[in-house]
């Protein structure tokens, strides 16, 4: 399983990127707004940043909502560096975009992704990514993770080569829940990768080994 941090903070990726767990980053117009980055010279040279920090994908956003506009943005984000995913939403547009990019060698996030139809389109469009947003599906009494599982199980029927990106991740329970369900990537706020290395049984053993050890000193 990928792990990929969701945020647009420099600090915070490159604490990922140290841990040496890291694959890859997503981000969007409004975790970069967070950090107050805006106006596109800002906003490119963020992402060539970013890219700089890790060594894995780098999902960036398009604005537009039309297929001209996705296009055209979409390009241009891609030429920025070689990372570089090009994030496109899930809408009739989007889908032409994404079939669009896949002819011309151009990889993809299919992004706001709520139902296994949707997965399934983006899949057939060739998008490289599919991100289906489980915490906000659980935000309205819906099962997020079940999605996980309907998703697999359609990737894994037809052979596609789509990876399912499980964002809108609020816990480390979401990471391993999604790790069951076979997802291949969890993008997640580096609070929730961190929350993965905590068990009180670990800090209770550790201090008990360095109180041991203190006899022998």
């Amino acid at each position: 399983m990928k792990f990929f941090i969701d945020t647009a903070d420099l600090a915070q990726i490159k604490e990922a990127q140290d841990l040496g767990v890291l694959d890859g980053v997503t981000t969007n117009p409004s975790l970069m707004a967070k950090v107050g980055i805006s106006g596109e010279a800002a906003v490119t040279k963020h992402y060539i940043d970013i890219c700089n920090i890790v060594t894995g994908d780098v999902s960036a956003e398009v604005i537009a909502t039309d297929f001209d506009g996705m296009v055209r943005e979409g390009e241009k984000l891609a030429a920025l560096h070689k990372q570089i995913v090009v994030k496109i939403p899930m809408i009739k547009d989007g889908i032409k975009a994404i079939k669009y990019f896949s002819s011309k060698g151009i990889r993809t996030n299919c992004t706001l992704v709520f139902s296994a139809g949707q997965a399934l389109l983006a899949a057939k469009a060739g998008a490289t990514y599919v991100s289906p947003f489980i915490g906000r599906l659980d935000d309205i009494s819906t099962d997020g993770l079940n999605l996980i599982s309907e998703i697999r199980l359609i990737y894994d029927n037809y052979g596609f080569n789509t990876q399912i990106l499980a964002a809108s991740i609020r816990h480390q329970m979401h990471i391993i829940d999604c790790a069951k369900l076979g997802a291949d990537v969890a993008t997640c706020p580096l609070s929730a990768i961190l929350a993965l290395l905590k068990h009180p049984l670990t800090d209770n053993g550790l201090k008990q080994f360095l109180e041991d050890a203190k006899k022998f000193a």
